[in-house]
């Protein structure tokens, strides 16, 4: 008997049990654009399932009918050339799958990436997004307040993300809300979604960033109108300013917990200018409607936080254009081979 044989049981059964764990947030939407999303999984899953259904049940049926008996003992079966029909068949079954499912996944990337119709007459609520390491830092323009891991929104309201990174590449994630965005430094990228129902939702950042990648969780509280603005006049009446000091300790802290503010950075730290558009002349642009505020010379506004001291490659800071860069570990024992 082999004696591995419960082993691999009792490992297949923790492997089925695991996702129990969990639920799968992302089949459990709370707004339109994650709905989207959700019946598209949905229905792609169907669609290979089908595909299974039909390979396994014609893989049974052709080991039952010409499997090996004791009454064909000895039969040679004739030559084929093969069916034209049939090879066309299987052929064309798989190229109108895939089709099918290229249309349906651009119709929902085109949909996701929109307001969501039931809501294209009103005005989106405006939140930059940026993220350092590792922390994400949520600015309200239209407001004026700002928060640290943690981000408030009004239900049945257009919410439009626009994000960049201080530091790494990252992707900010609500599954119950939307889909995920990546984002990145010296650009903007933005992010529609709409809460449909009151709750909390769990985002993160769905983009490995680093040691600290996993801390990078935050709640999404979607609270009614009143709610949300009695929260906002609240922050406005008892929360400390956000200096320019007190935020590059902000962005050199690694680890930190929720903090909110009665102004934002953007009025010292603008974010990035939005892709394709034109800055003045003067490198400036503040548009007072939105509160979007660009500058030309982004590497000077968004410096990147200093690592963490692990080794000495490192520690050596981000070279200017005209200085060379510096010698990594791996050059210098290529050159010391040479």
């Amino acid at each position: 008997m082999n004696k591995k044989g419960p082993l691999y049981v009792l490992f297949l059964s923790l492997v089925f049990l695991l996702p129990g764990c969990s639920s799968l947030t992302v089949l459990n939407p709370k707004g339109p654009a994650a709905r989207t999303i959700s019946d598209t999984i949905i229905l792609s899953i169907l669609v290979m399932l089908g595909v299974l259904a039909v390979v396994y049940i014609l893989y049974i049926f052709i080991l039952v009918k010409y499997r090996a008996k004791k009454s064909n003992e000895g039969y040679v079966p004739p030559h084929e050339e093969g069916n034209k029909w049939l090879e066309a068949l299987w052929i064309a079954i798989p190229i109108i799958i895939v089709a099918f499912l290229s249309v349906i996944t651009v119709k929902t990337t085109s949909a996701v990436e929109n307001v969501p119709a039931d809501y294209k007459n009103q005005t989106p609520l405006v939140i930059y997004a940026s993220s350092s390491n590792w922390k994400w830092h949520f600015s309200y323009p239209e407001e004026g307040i700002e928060t640290v891991n943690y981000v408030n929104i009004p239900t049945h309201r257009p919410i439009e993300f626009r994000m960049y990174s201080f530091g790494t590449i990252t992707s900010l994630w609500i599954p119950q809300l939307a889909g995920q965005k990546y984002a990145m430094s010296n650009m903007l990228t933005k992010l529609n979604l709409v809460a449909d129902s009151e709750g909390s939702f769990i985002g993160k950042n769905a983009n490995f960033s680093g040691r600290g990648f996993a801390y990078m969780e935050f709640e999404t509280l979607a609270m009614n109108t009143k709610a949300y603005d009695d929260w906002v006049k609240e922050v406005k009446e008892t929360a400390p300013a956000l200096t320019e000091e007190e935020f590059k300790s902000l962005l050199a802290m690694e680890h930190l917990g929720r903090k909110t503010y009665s102004s934002t950075h953007l009025t010292f730290s603008p974010p990035p200018a939005d892709h394709g558009e034109m800055n003045s002349e003067d490198g400036m642009d503040m548009d007072m409607d939105n509160g979007s505020m660009e500058h030309q010379d982004n590497t000077k506004i968004h410096p990147s936080p200093a690592p963490a001291s692990e080794t000495e490659f490192d520690s050596v800071p981000n070279p200017e254009l005209d200085e060379p860069v510096p010698t990594s570990a791996v050059e210098e024992h290529t050159h010391d081979s040479n």
